[in-house]
């Protein structure tokens, strides 16, 4: 008998499932059913009442989901898992359900788009105040952070410019003034990250991207005490918002799941070495990622997180249209929106994922008009190199023929 717990591929690929209690099926079963039977009249009465664990009504719980969930949780480290319609569903079921008119949240400066309108212009007009920090420097959230403040929210990287947030100093923090921290770990995923473990209370996947893996699947997950989640699970999900993952998505994330830690490795291993090629380039006025040394927040990556991630952003000395040039001229590359995707995908935030902010949020966030995001794929790095390498402005355009 070993005295370690399992290993992150390990705990991915068997945690919460026993094949020989599902007559022998290796791959969990795809429970497709809405309803469930109880065995009594009592049985069902005390299932309502929450005296009795089972399953009601898949809006509420279903057996494929619960298996993600179990496995989502011990992936993070928490107590309990929620399985999600999509991030977007993740983020506001937990909103309205931590949320209240009158309370303030606190987000970074740097949010996905969809993730700012929401906050913006969603959660502000029911009564909310909705302040954006810095929340790079602890000591901004220690001066703007009030008696009002009921959540803390944050991603890391931050989706687009790859801003770096020290989870346990802002942890610490929050949790000084009574204010709960929600994280946005879609970029690292549990393999990079666990937020929980820094001191986070809720953390939350768009499990759309590296989760699942393979941009067949639509799907959002959070992971957090057993008593924060079943309080999403019963009022942000099922009243508020209905945004209940199909039990056929949550098989794909569970499939998606079994390979994560092997997609990572060679994610991240890409992702350094194009990096390490847009830093060279003359055309290139800025890198961010935090595996360069020159970014600056690599001592802080070096601490929280395992390895640095398949997120590139960078800057073109000719701003947006060079950005546009460069993407028109890749052959290999995908100009597409999404991340974490087996194939390596290129996109313009400014005119694509982050335009529901104006031009001066944009700038006021730290999101520049000719900034360009790369999700790294799984093809040959070689090929990704190559293809990237002929697009930059140093390099002719290929002949037509």
């Amino acid at each position: 008998m070993r005295n370690r717990p399992d290993s992150f591929a390990t705990t991915a690929i068997h945690h919460g499932y026993d094949p020989m209690q599902n007559e022998g099926a290796l791959t969990p079963p795809l429970h497709l059913t809405s309803t469930f039977a109880f065995d009594t009249a009592e049985a069902g009465g005390e299932m309502f009442a929450g005296d009795r664990a089972g399953h009601i009504y898949s809006r509420i719980s279903n057996p494929t989901n619960a298996l993600l969930e179990a496995r989502i949780a011990a992936l993070e480290g928490a107590e309990a898992g929620l399985a999600l319609a999509s991030g977007m569903g993740a983020i506001t079921a937990t909103m309205w359900t931590l949320l209240a008119p009158g309370d303030e949240v606190i987000l970074d400066k740097t949010l996905y788009g969809c993730t700012f309108s929401f906050m913006q212009h969603g959660l502000a007009k029911f009564g909310i105040t909705v302040t954006h920090v810095d929340l790079t420097d602890p000591q901004a959230l220690a001066a703007a952070i009030t008696a009002k403040t009921k959540v803390v929210y944050f991603e890391t990287p931050a989706n687009p410019n790859m801003r770096l947030v020290d989870i346990a100093a802002i942890s610490e923090i929050a949790h000084a003034s009574g204010a709960l921290v929600v994280v946005d770990n879609t970029y690292a995923t549990p393999y990079l990250t666990r937020p929980v473990e820094h001191g986070a209370d809720i953390v939350l996947h768009s499990a759309t991207k590296y989760l699942g893996g393979h941009g067949d699947v639509v799907a959002g997950l959070l992971a957090g005490s057993q008593e924060l989640v079943d309080q999403i699970r019963l009022y942000g999900m099922k009243d508020m918002t209905g945004a209940v993952m199909a039990p056929f998505n949550a098989m794909l994330i569970l499939r998606g799941l079994k390979t994560l830690e092997l997609r990572m490795d060679r994610h991240c291993g890409s992702a350094q070495k194009l990096a390490e090629l847009l830093a060279q380039s003359d055309a290139v006025s800025q890198v961010h990622y935090p595996g360069l040394p020159d970014f600056a927040q690599h001592d802080l990556a070096q601490r929280q997180m395992a390895q640095f991630g398949g997120m590139i952003a960078f800057e073109l000395k000719g701003g947006m249209q060079a950005g546009i040039e460069l993407m028109n001229r890749l052959k290999l590359i995908t100009r597409a929106v999404s991340l974490g995707d087996a194939e390596t995908l290129i996109q313009h935030p400014a005119s694509m994922t982050h335009s529901t902010y104006t031009p001066e949020e944009r700038a006021l966030h730290g999101i520049s008009e000719g900034l360009v995001r790369v999700s790294v794929g799984l093809e040959g790095v070689e090929d990704i190199l190559d293809d990237l390498a002929q697009a930059l402005p140093k390099t002719p355009l290929r002949s037509a023929a």
